[in-house]
């Protein structure tokens, strides 16, 4: 079997709710991701941040992916995305090629200096985020409250909230670990839905734009 049919079973089986295939990206790829990160901004726990980031990026992207795209190009995109995102948050201005993928990207810290303007759009964007995140979440948990899903807004609150593990959750609501990745999986794609609706620039949300 090839690389690519491989990687196209893989996110079929993410797209079903496989906790075991997620992790099984994550073994493959978080190191790569890791080194180039980290190759960058030679901060490790940044690094593992970023790709943390990246990773749930994808994630929320999955519905809209297309499987003609190989699924490595992808994943750094979306974590060159991120790294942008942390290097215009340390006050560093980045001249990046997306183009470029994967380790042999090119890219270049143009100096420290950030204008005003900089910051002040950078600003923006982060009320935007938040603003959206927040509205979408509301939304979602306000759907459920009015169908009486309990249980699934009981396993959200102990995943995301809490912090629980899947195992957990499964156990102390009765359910399968399998429903509880379901939950997880059909929540977040709701709101990965949800925020697109809202047609924000690409910008605030880059890896919306990896339709």
């Amino acid at each position: 079997m090839s690389e690519t049919q491989a990687n196209s079973l893989l996110v079929d089986r993410i797209r079903e709710g496989d906790q075991r295939a997620w992790e099984d990206l994550i073994d493959r790829y978080e190191g790569r991701l890791l080194a180039f990160a980290e190759s960058r901004i030679r901060n490790r726990a940044a690094s593992e941040d970023i790709v943390q980031e990246a990773f749930i990026g994808f994630l929320t992207s999955l519905p809209n992916y297309d499987g003609a795209r190989p699924l490595e190009s992808y994943l750094f995109s979306i974590c060159a995305y991120k790294l942008t995102d942390h290097l215009r948050r340390e006050g560093r201005r980045p001249a990046i090629s997306f183009s470029a993928t994967g380790s042999q990207g090119s890219w270049d810290l143009a100096g420290t200096a950030r204008p005003a303007s900089s910051i002040a759009r950078s600003g923006e964007r982060r009320n935007l985020e938040e603003t959206a995140v927040r509205d979408a979440l509301a939304s979602q948990v306000q759907h459920w409250k009015q169908r009486g899903d309990w249980k699934k807004l009981r396993c959200l609150e102990l995943l995301f909230v809490r912090g629980v593990g899947n195992k957990q959750v499964a156990e102390e609501l009765n359910l399968t670990e399998q429903q509880v990745a379901n939950y997880k999986s059909d929540f977040l794609l709701r709101v990965r839905t949800l925020v697109k609706r809202m047609n924000l620039d690409e910008e605030v949300f880059p890896e919306l734009a990896e339709d």
